[in-house]
């Protein structure tokens, strides 16, 4: 009884406790034994189980064999039980070996299967894992697939992104080390790649927007032309429509301006690799590399189009020379305003800068050398097309504007120089005949274009126009000056370009057309003809003066109030005035000299006849006709108040010329016969000049005296050596009345030579009536008292 708990414990030891009790409390517990045992052929150990069993047995055997001991009897009766249950146990032995092996029969091919649903599981696990590895290689390989179609197309920003996605998403989670360096090992090479390949796109851009600025620049400048155009056409209707509206014909359409400011054509260029280039670097972190790189290579492409060459005149290498400047600092905006950052403000203004300084010294130096203002204009005129179209995209061109402000001197005077020309050549061909106009269109373009009718009424033709052939071409020059100066002054930076055209407008008129006709005048080769005809074209320039200065303020756009307006006309004017009064000076120095040829035939006079003439001398008669032959030509020329200058001075010269005869050292003495002559030519001489001052409407003018009142002094001095009482000469009162234009010295000296009898007879007394002797007391007295007063 003692050893039972020993033998318990060995039987512990000996299996497996734990099942042990399991089965031993089922077996207790009568519970059904199948979960057991099919467990422990699940688990492979049913030889365990059978060896456990055999454990509970031999414990219930000690178990039995203690019961045994303490019931004999009841063991007597319970081994018999046992022997049944052991039969029943051998059986049920023999039962779960025929089970175990029917069981292994059937369990083999499900544990072959078991392992090899296992080894699947196993590879199923392993292929999960190549799948996501496999899922990230792929996704890895789309993107470098990826990344090389952008390349190979071009798209290299989208190649950057897809790069830099890698590098941040997928490197780090590449299971493939392998694959890890090749990738990591290609990335730097891709960009690298790129950022050759967009620098060398760029430098391709480079040479096609050298080729390509050009054509910019043309297109902008021709936009800025037409611009102008339409500008000026609308200048030209408003002066039209002012025109009309002052003189009184017709009335001002107005109408809304429906032209499209816009329609000119965009300026296209592809600044596309820029942008990639820009890009990518900004991408690549080396943007200020690119930066540099551009700014660099752009500032040698200004310099190299800065350039001239000095193998072809200035003339002809302007418009490219700006067109290129205007065509680079248009792409420069345009890259300022869309490339993001990639020039700064400063760096365009710096380009600038060196383009303006560039300019402005090459535009000095050229104007500096040239001696024709068309070429001059022509530059200017580019030049300010030029700065409008870069002034619409921001830039600054006062400098430029200064340099043509300060050749405006020059332009004026290479202007002036060529017009110089113009007006003495045509004066030159003039025949200074008075113009006759055939055809109507000849009337318009002549005389009505400058306001040179005298009526508004369209004469008969052909009409005879009071002026030569040199007038309208002078004005056809100085409209053609203005027309010049304002094309200089215009869109230039003259705020006041009218003061400025008034001013070389009164030079041209005053320095080269006025210079050319006192030329002309004080040439002293002019015959009566052309000092008279020239007489008359001064006074038709002179009244141009004012449609000049109106022609000159509607170009200008200034408002005609304003011309209108006293002392605001051209100095010009005055200056006309005065050289039409050297030119009547000459005229009448002409006439006079021709005067002077007929006056000497004075000399052929018998100044002591003895018998007094019946009809006027020969030289009267050639004075005569001379006369008529003048004034007939020069009412047809000259002005009514030239008309009566020219009348005036003749006689005036008359009259002079005959007293002066009677004063000459040549003649020692006369007598009453010849003073007779004279009395009758001074006559026919009169009677010549109250005609031609009736005949010619010389008496509605109202002048002080008359062409009679001219030969006063002759006429007077005739008197008295006629009257029968000369020394009423001496008589204040009388001389007033009758010999008021006599001087007293002339009288003296013409008194001592005038003998009243023949040599024959001076010494006879008994000849002579008692009138005669009278007179020649009278006379007598009349010279002593003239040699007192002496």
């Amino acid at each position: 009884m003692m050893h039972a708990p020993s033998k318990n414990r060995t039987v512990a030891e000996n299996g497996d406790g734990g099942i042990d009790g399991v089965l031993a409390r089922s077996i207790g517990n009568r519970e059904d034994l199948g979960p057991i045992v099919r467990y422990a052929f699940q688990c492979g150990k049913p030889d365990a189980l059978l060896h456990q069993l055999s454990n509970v047995s031999k414990k219930k055997e000690v178990e039995i064999e203690e019961l045994c001991k303490l019931h004999y009897e009841d063991f007597i009766l319970a081994v018999d039980e046992l022997r049944g249950v052991l039969i029943d146990t051998d059986e049920l032995k023999n039962s779960l070996s025929s089970e175990n092996i029917r069981l292994q029969e059937v369990a083999g091919a499900l544990l072959q299967k078991l392992d090899e649903l296992l080894e699947l599981y196993s590879i199923k696990k392993n292929i999960t894992e190549a799948i996501q590895t496999l899922k990230i290689c792929v996704q890895v390989a789309k993107l470098c697939h990826q990344c090389n179609m952008h390349i190979s197309k071009s798209r290299f920003y989208p190649a950057l992104k897809i790069l830099d996605s890698i590098e941040r998403e997928y490197i780090q989670n590449i299971p493939l080390e392998t694959l890890k360096k090749v990738i990591e090992k290609q990335i730097p090479a891709i960009k690298l790649h790129i950022e050759k390949k967009v620098c060398s796109e760029f430098n391709d851009w480079l040479i096609y927007i050298r080729g390509k600025t050009k054509e910019i620049g043309q297109l902008a400048i021709g936009q800025a032309a037409s611009a102008r155009q339409r500008e000026e056409e609308k200048r030209a209707r408003r002066r039209e429509a002012e025109e009309q509206s002052r003189s009184g014909v017709g009335i001002p359409v107005y109408k809304l301006d429906d032209e499209n400011i816009d329609e000119d054509s965009v300026l296209e260029f592809d600044l596309a690799p820029v942008y990639r280039a820009h890009h990518v670097h900004s991408f690549l972190g080396i943007e200020n590399k690119f930066r540099e790189n551009y700014y660099d290579n752009r500032l040698k492409q200004l310099n190299l189009d800065l350039q001239i060459s000095s193998a072809q005149p200035f003339l002809e290498s302007h418009q490219p020379f700006f067109t290129q400047i205007a065509g680079f600092f248009i792409v420069e905006d345009r890259a300022l305003r869309t490339a993001g950052g990639l020039l700064s403000e400063s760096q365009v203004e710096t380009l600038w800068n060196t383009a303006i300084s560039k300019m402005t010294s090459v535009l000095e130096d050229q104007f500096s050398c040239m001696d024709t203002a068309n070429h001059l204009l022509l530059i200017k005129d580019f030049v300010t097309l030029f700065g409008t179209s870069l002034v619409r995209h921001g830039y600054q061109v006062k400098p430029l504007l200064e340099v043509l402000d300060k050749s405006t001197d020059k332009y004026h005077e290479l202007l002036l120089s060529e017009y110089r020309k113009q007006i003495g050549d045509i004066l030159a061909s003039d025949t200074f005949e008075q113009m006759v106009i055939k055809k109507e269109y000849e009337y318009n373009m002549n005389v009505v274009s400058f306001h040179l009718q005298t009526s508004d009424t369209v004469p008969d033709f052909p009409y005879i126009a009071p002026f030569s052939s040199s007038v309208p071409d002078a004005c056809r020059i100085v409209r053609s000056f203005i027309e010049d100066s304002v094309n200089y002054l215009s869109h230039g930076g003259h705020l006041n370009s009218y003061d400025v055209l008034k001013k070389y407008l009164d030079k041209l008129m005053i320095d080269v057309l006025n210079e050319a006709l006192l030329n002309m005048i004080h040439s002293g080769t002019l015959d009566v003809s052309r000092a008279m005809q020239i007489s008359a074209n001064i006074a038709v320039l002179e009244r141009t003066c004012d449609l000049f200065l109106w022609q000159a303020a509607q170009l200008c756009s200034l408002p005609l109030h304003l011309v209108e307006r006293p002392h605001t006309g051209l100095t010009a004017k005055a200056v006309f005035s005065a050289t039409q009064n050297a030119a009547y000076n000459a005229l009448l120095n002409v006439v006079d000299s021709k005067l002077d040829e007929y006056l000497s035939l004075m000399n052929s006079i018998n100044w002591t006849a003895d018998e007094a003439p019946e009809h006027v001398n020969d030289y009267m008669n050639e004075i005569v006709i001379y006369l008529n032959f003048l004034i007939t030509n020069a009412q047809q020329i000259l002005p009514l108040d030239a008309l009566y200058r020219v009348g005036v001075g003749a006689l005036k010269h008359i009259s002079d010329c005959i007293v002066a005869a009677f004063q000459s050292e040549s003649l020692k003495r006369f007598n009453l016969n010849a003073v007779i002559g004279i009395d009758n030519d001074l006559k026919r001489l009169e009677l010549l000049a109250d005609e031609i001052f009736q005949s010619t409407g010389l008496s509605d003018l109202k002048n002080d005296r008359s062409f009679r009142g001219c030969l006063t002094e002759s006429r007077q001095l005739v008197n008295l050596l006629l009257s029968n009482q000369p020394e009423s000469f001496v008589n204040p009162v009388i001389r007033e009345e009758s010999y008021g234009a006599l001087d007293y010295k002339k009288v003296a000296t013409i008194c001592e030579r005038y003998k009243d009898s023949p040599d024959g007879l001076f010494g006879s007394l008994s000849s002579r009536n008692t009138k005669q002797t009278a007179r020649k007391k009278s006379m007598d007295t009349l010279k002593r008292r003239l040699k007192d007063f002496s």
